[in-house]
C-alpha cells in the first residue's frame, strides 16, 4: 500500500484515515478494539479523533474516543504502528463555545495525552475556531507544545479561509509553527466550498488534506434513497437535503460505476476522493468489519478517466454567487 506524505511533514500515512468519532458512541470498546486491530492489520496507520468525541451521546462528557484509543494502545502495544491525530477547541460538556486560547489548549493537551496514554500527539489540530482569540495566541500554544515534545505537527479543521490565511501569514512572519494539514468537509455531494474557497490555499501552501464526511454521513453508500430509508437513521434530517435532483444523479452514477467495477458505491465514492490531486486521504468511520471493507476496496480501485468523468458530471454544481457576502 503506497503511503502519502502528509503536507510538508515527515508523516507517511496510508490513503485512508480511521475516523474515531464512533468510539464510545455508536460502538463500545470491545467492538472498537476489533475494528482497530483489523484497520492496522490491513496496513492503515492513522487514527483521527478529538477531545470532544463524543460528548453529545447520553452519559458522555467528552474524551470517550481518546480513552478507548488509549486503552487499545496499552493493550496491544501498537503505538509505534499508528499515527495519532486529535483535535482541540470544539464545544464539549462544560465548554459550550469553541476555545482556542493558549491557556485552554495547554490544559486540554494534558488531558488528551493522559486519555491516549501516550507522550506525543503526532498531529494536533484546531477543531473549531474562536475568532475572538488572535491566531498568534493559538499558534504560540502550539509552539510551546512542540518545543516540549508533546506535539509533532499541527493542523486546522473548521477555520474560515480568512482565518486560515491569517494563521499561515502569522506563522511565516513570527516564526511560529505552521499548519501542515487541513481537515475540511469534502465529498462527491459537498464539493463547492472546498474547491472554491480552500483548495486554492491548499495548493499554494502545500497543505495535506484529510477530508471528513467523506461518505456524506452515509448518503454516498446508497443506503438512503427514500423517506422510509431516512426514518431508519438518526441522521435522517441531515441527509434529507441531499435527496434532491443532484443527489439522485450522484447515486445513479455511483450505482453505474460500482456495478461496472463490481464493488460498492462507498468504495467508488472514496476512490473518487483519492483521485483528487489535492487530497491526501479521506477520513472514514466504520462500525463493523463489513463497512471497513470499503476502505480496502477503495485503495485498490483505480477508476478510469471515463468513470471519473461520469462522477464529476453527476456531481457538478452551479457556483454560488459570493459577491454579496
Amino acid at each position: 500500500m503506497n503511503k502519502r506524505v502528509l503536507g510538508r511533514t515527515d508523516l507517511q500515512i496510508a490513503p485512508v484515515v480511521f475516523g474515531g468519532n464512533v468510539f464510545g458512541w455508536t460502538i463500545d470498546e470491545r467492538t472498537s478494539f476489533q475494528l482497530l486491530d483489523h484497520f492496522v492489520d490491513e496496513g492503515f496507520n492513522m487514527i483521527d479523533t478529538a477531545n470532544q468525541y463524543s460528548y453529545w451521546a447520553p452519559g458522555n462528557k467528552g474524551g470517550e474516543s481518546e480513552t478507548i484509543i488509549g486503552n487499545w494502545l496499552k493493550k496491544t502495544g501498537k503505538r509505534n504502528a499508528v499515527l495519532i491525530a486529535t483535535k482541540v477547541g470544539g464545544s464539549m460538556t462544560g465548554q459550550p463555545q469553541p476555545d482556542t486560547s493558549k491557556a485552554y489548549i495547554l490544559k486540554q493537551v494534558e488531558l488528551s495525552l493522559k486519555r491516549l496514554q501516550t507522550d506525543t500527539i503526532d498531529l494536533y489540530q484546531t477543531h473549531f475556531d474562536n475568532e475572538d482569540v488572535p491566531v498568534e495566541e493559538t499558534l504560540e500554544a502550539y509552539a510551546q507544545l512542540i518545543k516540549e515534545g508533546k506535539v509533532r505537527w499541527i493542523g486546522a479543521s473548521n477555520l474560515s479561509p480568512q482565518r486560515l490565511n491569517a494563521s499561515l501569514k502569522a506563522s511565516a512572519g513570527l516564526q511560529l509553527p505552521v499548519y501542515q494539514t487541513l481537515q475540511p468537509e469534502y465529498n462527491l455531494y459537498q464539493r463547492e466550498r472546498y474547491e472554491t474557497q480552500y483548495e486554492p490555499i491548499v495548493k499554494a501552501q502545500g497543505l495535506g488534506v484529510i477530508a471528513y464526511y467523506a461518505l456524506a454521513s452515509g448518503f454516498l453508500t446508497g443506503k438512503y434513497r427514500s423517506e422510509a430509508d431516512l426514518a431508519k437513521s438518526t441522521r435522517g434530517a441531515g441527509i434529507r437535503k441531499m435527496l434532491d435532483e443532484r443527489g439522485r444523479k450522484i447515486l445513479a452514477a455511483l450505482d453505474g460505476v460500482s456495478d461496472a467495477y463490481r464493488t460498492s458505491p462507498a468504495a467508488v465514492a472514496l476512490a473518487w476522493l483519492l483521485s483528487r490531486p489535492s487530497i491526501t486521504a479521506p477520513i472514514v468511520s466504520a462500525t463493523s468489519i463489513a463497512q471497513m471493507l470499503g476502505m480496502t476496496d477503495a485503495v485498490r480501485l483505480q477508476l478510469s478517466d471515463d468513470a471519473l468523468a461520469t462522477l464529476n458530471a453527476a456531481s457538478a454544481y452551479s457556483p454560488t454567487d459570493l459577491s454579496g457576502i
